[in-house]
This record gives C-alpha cells, structure tokens and sequence, in this order.
C-alpha cells in the first residue's frame, strides 16, 4: 500500500459500508483524515472551519444572552472527526459533554486512537461519548443521557445530516419540522441554545420554522477555503435561543 494512501478500518454496518482512510496531501504535507459511508464522503479533516465554528458561534450566544452562566452542560449530535467536540472543550465555561453517535464504529476510532482528536476527546473528564441513535433520542422524554433520563442541557450541538433537506436518512426529516423541534427544545434549560451546522447557504424557510419554535433564531454563514485552497466556500451554522 502506498504511504500515501491508507485505509484504516473498514466495516459493514446497517447504513452502509464505513471506512476510514488517511492520505498524504502532497501540496501541503499534511495528512487528511476522511471517513466515508459506501461511496459517499461524510467528513474530511480538510474541512473543519464550520465544524469548530458550530461550536463557538452556540456557546457564544449562550455568552451573549446571559453572560452569568457558567458550568456549561453541552450535547454534541454527531461526532464525526471530532472538531466540534473538541471546540466545545476549548470554551472554559462548559462543565460537562455528551456526544451522541448511532455509529459505535467511530467512538470505537476515537477510543483506539485512530482519529487526531481521539486520544484528546476520550482523556478529558468532561467528554463521554454515547452509542445511540440522536434523532429517536430528541423525540423521547428522556432525552440524551442515559444515566440521567430527562436531563436538560444549555446547548444542544448539531452536525448529522448534509442539511434540513438532504438526509442521511429519511426518518431524520421530523427533527426540523415544528414539532420535532419543539421536542428538542424541552431538553433544554430557559435560554439554552440549540445550534445546527448544514452544508446548504441560509434556508430562510427553515430559519422561520426555527423562529416559530424558538425565542431567537438567525442563519449565520461560514467561509473559507475549497479544496484547491481558493476562498469562497461557505457553510451554514443556524443559532436558535429556547425562551428564557
């Protein structure tokens, strides 16, 4: 096998076949992480500007609406590479982190290592990482952590789907309809925030069914560099307030 290519892991699983593979990007020297699900890419280490900015635009809005809370409890819904995860414990304020994933495959990578982040995210007190289905779990009373049925969190993290129209799976598209909405809304505190990245420019008809079930919402866009390294790409990260 070449040194610039390998294939990590490589698993069969409900949804398709999982495989994790790292090359070397010989225009930069660094190594690239990608983890693709049958022949479609679900995540690259190249492109992880709107995964951390996931993080830190919720957290701050937490800051900015009520700049006193402090020992922050967060749920992450979809580890991925980790990124998102790993901004969350960046920010001093967050207590404790709950990262949901219906693919044991990758807190497995995690775990052993095999990701960059996996050893950082698995060694903090704060991060635990949960087996389970995100989606099922935002429409049940007791919620995101199964130690701790119907506990509520500050701010619920979201980097599943491609975006509130283009699903990994059909059965997703309730969690962006009102009352899928309003159902994760109640594992929140008064004020918490719930954050979604999408891959999709602003949907302001999304954005308005955000604002019906939310006191706040706003579609926040994030650029940076496309593959040939050339400016102009952008993502969404959507930020909705829960009334206070």
């Amino acid at each position: 096998m070449s040194v610039h290519f390998e294939e990590l892991d490589f698993r069969p699983t409900p949804m398709g076949v999982l495989s994790l593979r790292r090359r070397r990007q010989l225009s930069s020297g660094l190594d690239v992480y990608e983890i693709k699900l049958g022949d479609e890419f679900l995540m690259s280490s190249l492109f992880t500007v709107a995964e951390i900015a996931l993080a830190r635009l919720g957290l701050a809005e937490l800051a900015r609406t009520d700049p006193r809370r402090t020992e922050l409890d967060v749920v992450v819904g979809g580890l991925g590479l980790g990124y998102t995860a790993q901004a969350v414990l960046e920010n001093p304020r967050v207590r404790s982190l709950v990262v949901v994933d219906a693919l044991p495959e990758i807190i497995e990578w995690h775990e052993q290592g095999l990701l960059p982040l996996g050893q950082q995210l698995s060694g903090d007190p704060r991060c635990r990482f949960v087996h389970g289905d995100f989606f099922a779990m935002s429409a049940q009373a007791d919620g995101f952590d199964p130690t701790a049925p119907g506990r509520r969190f500050d701010a619920v993290l979201v980097d599943i789907d491609h975006s509130p129209r283009k699903l990994l799976h059909p059965r997703h598209a309730v969690l962006y309809e009102p009352a899928g909405l309003a159902r994760l809304a109640k594992h929140l505190h008064p004020g918490g925030v719930f954050a979604l990245w999408s891959n999709d420019p602003p949907d302001e008809a999304f954005n308005s069914v955000l604002s019906g079930v939310f006191a706040t919402s706003a579609a926040h866009e994030v650029t940076f560099n496309d593959a040939q390294g050339d400016p102009g790409a952008s993502n969404t990260v959507y930020v909705a307030t829960n009334a206070a």
